[in-house]
C-alpha cells in the first residue's frame, strides 16, 4: 500500500509540474508546444486527475503507516472497477493501447492486495486456534 501511496503521489507531482511529461508516460501524445487549440481542456483534466492522484496517494502512507486494513479491504473492489473501466476504454478506442498499463497497474494492484489481506487473515485466525490448543 506505501509502495503504491508514493508511486501514486509521485504521478500526481509529476502531472503537476510537467503535465506533458504524465502524458507521454501513459501513452498519448501531447499537444505540438505549449499552445493547446480553443477549447482543449486537457490540462485542466490533468491538473485535476493528478491532484486527486497526488492526494489518494497520501492517503494511502498514510493507511499503510496506521496499518488500517479496512481502507486496503475497501480499496480492492473499487481498484478492481477501475481496472475495468480504463480496460474497456482501450478496447472501445476512448483511450490509446499504453492506457491499459494504468488499468493493469490498478488490477494487479487490487489482486495483489486482496490476496496478502486473504493470506494474513488466515494467518490470525490459525494463530489463534494455536494459542487455544496451547492455554
Amino acid at each position: 500500500m506505501a509502495v503504491f501511496g508514493v508511486l501514486a503521489a509521485v504521478m500526481g507531482a509529476v502531472g503537476l509540474a510537467a503535465p506533458d511529461a504524465l502524458l507521454i508516460v501513459m501513452g498519448f501524445a501531447p499537444g505540438a508546444g505549449s499552445r493547446r487549440a480553443e477549447g482543449d481542456h486537457t490540462l485542466v483534466f490533468l491538473t485535476a486527475s493528478s491532484m486527486a492522484a497526488l492526494n489518494m496517494g497520501v492517503y494511502y502512507v498514510l493507511a499503510a503507516l496506521s496499518d488500517w486494513k479496512a481502507f486496503f479491504r475497501w480499496t480492492v473492489p473499487f481498484r478492481l472497477l477501475t481496472c475495468t473501466v480504463f480496460t474497456l476504454a482501450v478496447i472501445s478506442g476512448r483511450a490509446p493501447a499504453g492506457f491499459l498499463g494504468v488499468g493493469l497497474w490498478e488490477g494487479i494492484g487490487a489482486v495483489v492486495t486482496g490476496a496478502v489481506l486473504r493470506l494474513e487473515s488466515r494467518r490470525a485466525a490459525g494463530s489463534g486456534r494455536a494459542e487455544a490448543c496451547v492455554s
